[in-house]
Order: C-alpha cells, then sequence, then structure tokens
C-alpha cells in the first residue's frame, strides 16, 4: 500500500460497525475519496479532529489498490469554522457545497479549482451577511468546473448566437434561440440579467465574484434555474436543499 498525505474537506461520515468511522474527503490531491478510521469512535484522541461534515483537514492515508476504501492513518484539524456552525442557514448552505460535490465529482479525479472553490467558499461563509450570494456563485462556479453546467452562451441545439427572444429548456439543458425553442415546450423564458449574471459568475474568480450586484428578482430567477437544472439532471432533490427549504419556509411564517 502506498502511503499519502493531503488537504481534504469531509463531504459526510457514517458509523462502520461499532468503533470506526467511514469519511466521505474532497481532498487537493486525489480528488474524491472514501477513507476508513479505526478506532475512532471509542477512543477519539487517536485523531487530532473530530471529522466534523465540511470541516478542513490534514489527512495521511493509505491507498488500497484493489478498493476504493483507504485507511486513514493520521487526521489533523486545520479548520471547523466554529463561527459559520452557529448560524443555522449558513451550516445548511455549507451542508448544500459538500454535498454538491459529492454527487457532482467523480471518485479519485484532482481538480485542485474545486477544491479551492468549496475553501474559499466556506471562509467567505463564515464572514457574510449574504450566505445565499455565495451558495448561487459556488453553485455556478461548480457546475462550470465538474462540466455538468447548462449551455447559456449559444443555443444549445443549433449552437448559433442568442439573438433576440430565446428560452431555458431543461430537458435539454440550456438556451434555446427564437429557431429552436418550439423544440422544447417547457422551455421558460429567462431575464437576460440572469444570464448575464450566469456568464459572469462562469468566466471570473471567486473573489471577483463577489462584488457582484444580484437584484432580488434575478437572484431569485438563479435560484429557481439552478436548483430546478440540479434536481431534474440528478433526479432528486439534495437532502441539505431540503432542510434549508423548510429553515426558509420557517422563517417565512413568522414575519
Amino acid at each position: 500500500m502506498s502511503i499519502h498525505r493531503s488537504e481534504a474537506i469531509v463531504l459526510g461520515r457514517r458509523d462502520f460497525r461499532e468503533t470506526s468511522l467511514l469519511v466521505n474527503f474532497y481532498t487537493r490531491d486525489f480528488g474524491k475519496i472514501s477513507g476508513l478510521l479505526k478506532g475512532i469512535r471509542i477512543d477519539s484522541t487517536k485523531f487530532a479532529s473530530t471529522l466534523e461534515p465540511f470541516s478542513y483537514n490534514d489527512i495521511i492515508f493509505y491507498e488500497h489498490r484493489n478498493s476504493a476504501l483507504h485507511l486513514v492513518s493520521a487526521c489533523d484539524l486545520r479548520d471547523n469554522f466554529n463561527s459559520l456552525r452557529q448560524n443555522i442557514v449558513k451550516v445548511a448552505q455549507a451542508s448544500i457545497m459538500a454535498e454538491l460535490i459529492a454527487v457532482l465529482m467523480p471518485p479519485e479525479d484532482k481538480n485542485e479549482q474545486v477544491f479551492d472553490l468549496a475553501l474559499d467558499s466556506l471562509r467567505e461563509l463564515e464572514v457574510t451577511n449574504n450566505p445565499d450570494k455565495i451558495a448561487t456563485i459556488f453553485k455556478i462556479k461548480l457546475l462550470a468546473l465538474s462540466g455538468f453546467k447548462p449551455h447559456f452562451d449559444s443555443c444549445v441545439s443549433c449552437g448559433d448566437r442568442l439573438l433576440g427572444q430565446s428560452k431555458f429548456s431543461l430537458v435539454l439543458g440550456g438556451m434555446l434561440c427564437h429557431r429552436c425553442y418550439q423544440k422544447d415546450s417547457s422551455a421558460r423564458t429567462i431575464f437576460r440579467g440572469t444570464v448575464a449574471s450566469i456568464l459572469h459568475i462562469e468566466k471570473n474568480d471567486f473573489r471577483i465574484n463577489l462584488n457582484l450586484g444580484l437584484n432580488p428578482q434575478i437572484k431569485k430567477e438563479l435560484d429557481v434555474i439552478l436548483n430546478a437544472f440540479l434536481n431534474f439532471h440528478l433526479e432528486k432533490e439534495l437532502k441539505s436543499q431540503k432542510v434549508l427549504n423548510k429553515i426558509n419556509n420557517a422563517a417565512y411564517a413568522l414575519k
């Protein structure tokens, strides 16, 4: 077995037998991996981290060549994002980020841009007063980096530039020009500002996007389109998104 060290973000964890944990990590150097931490549930001092979801750690693991499950021998905490964890909405948004990486990224496929995006987003969530904006930027950037993004810069059917009226097709995964939108009777018209915002976020780095202004109407449409696109193509709603929806509905009911 080969031994490796890497920075890692915890995507999720579950109990394994009576003493151990199975943990899904997204690592800087190896992409998404699954690790077994033996004995941590009976002796938490064996590791210098409690492996909370979306915590940032240094790990050492032994790579099993004939198995997707690797043995983690050390896990040292770098950042638990404790101030983030004091806000239930921020926790829900961070959980959505972790779940999206878990479902969109292939196993053991290195992508440092995705790792940096996740880490930058978690750090910004700690200090922001607008966690929804951070989550929107994260979703658009992750879809682009994963190759899973909807097609907004030309017609998804014929490839022509989008001139005049156009519509967004969930089924086809992108925009349809005025000659092609009849190909999907459920295609919907969306604001040009929404398309422009998506293209801006895709093409610019995370820090530049923090300065992007999103008016409430465009922000609402972005949320609807991104969540509908993910639900349609993943064929399910993210568990963490369901939790956030319940939190938002409860907050709205109290107003």
